[in-house]
């Protein structure tokens, strides 16, 4: 028994739970449209019960930009200072120009409280994908979406090769497409929105190469995972595309490139 186990069976219920009404739409319940809907509705129920994190998130972003100054301050006036009193005194003036900027020292809270959500769908869809019953996930549903199909292609098959040509033109293309959405995300929408001016150049450099790294990544665990959840990177993908551009439109941390190209 997995410590995800709860939330699996969680969000097996939300996948059985869109299955049926969809079903009851009208949808053929063996279809693998069917089934990648149900899978879109996961990402819509999770994605939507995440927002007050992401909202929250935002919100210390942008805290923590406007504290940065008053704190890059703080650190040149007791640059020469290492005794203790000296140190003491930093912090407790740190500790005050963050608690009026309302920077949490939480910050990475509803970071970490989303990748358990994230590793439960994944333990979900590839067991689900495999024929294995999950909570409100049946026997029969189990085997219903693993043996269903998108244009010839089962949603359990994994890899990019041993499976013919059909197979090859399916998962490639969903992970490169899932690829260069995230590719698109994270260099032009999530990277323009964080002020890399005063971090360290290692951490500067490694904020440039995320996007390529998280390209190159998909590609790779797309020839491994099931189409099933390809399916549901891409959706999620494009949700987080969708985000993405409204916090860059509307909402970009203060001193980042999207908040001055507004005021250009």
């Amino acid at each position: 028994m997995s410590v995800l186990d709860p939330l699996s069976h969680a969000l097996a219920a939300v996948v059985a739970g869109a299955h049926s009404g969809l079903t009851a739409l009208g949808a053929d319940p063996s279809a693998g449209t069917t089934w990648l809907l149900c899978i879109a509705v996961v990402v819509a129920v999770v994605r939507l019960a995440l927002l007050p994190l992401v909202v929250r998130g935002v919100r210390q972003t942008h805290a923590a930009a406007r504290a940065r100054p008053h704190l890059k301050k703080i650190a040149e006036r007791y640059r020469d200072r290492r005794d203790a009193e000296s140190l003491r005194k930093m912090m407790a003036e740190r500790r005050v120009v963050s608690s009026e900027h309302g920077v949490s020292r939480l910050g990475c809270l509803p970071l970490l409280l989303q990748l358990p959500i994230w590793l439960a769908l994944y333990q979900l869809l590839a067991d689900v994908a495999a024929g294995t019953p999950v909570g409100p996930m049946d026997a029969g549903l189990a085997a219903s979406l693993g043996g269903a199909t998108v244009l010839g292609v089962s949603l359990a098959g994994r890899g990019y090769l041993g499976a013919g040509g059909a197979h090859l033109a399916v998962v490639a293309g969903l992970a490169a497409v899932t690829a260069a959405v995230t590719f698109v995300t994270q260099r032009y929408l999530v990277a323009t929105t964080i002020v890399t001016d005063d971090l360290p150049e290692a951490v500067a450099s490694a904020q440039q190469l995320m996007p390529a790294v998280a390209t190159v990544g998909i590609l790779v665990a797309g020839g491994v995972v099931p189409v099933a959840l390809l399916g549901y990177w891409l959706v999620n993908a494009l949700w987080t595309m969708g985000q993405s551009a409204v916090v860059w439109r509307w909402f970009p941390t203060p001193g980042s490139p999207a908040a001055l190209r507004g005021r250009a």
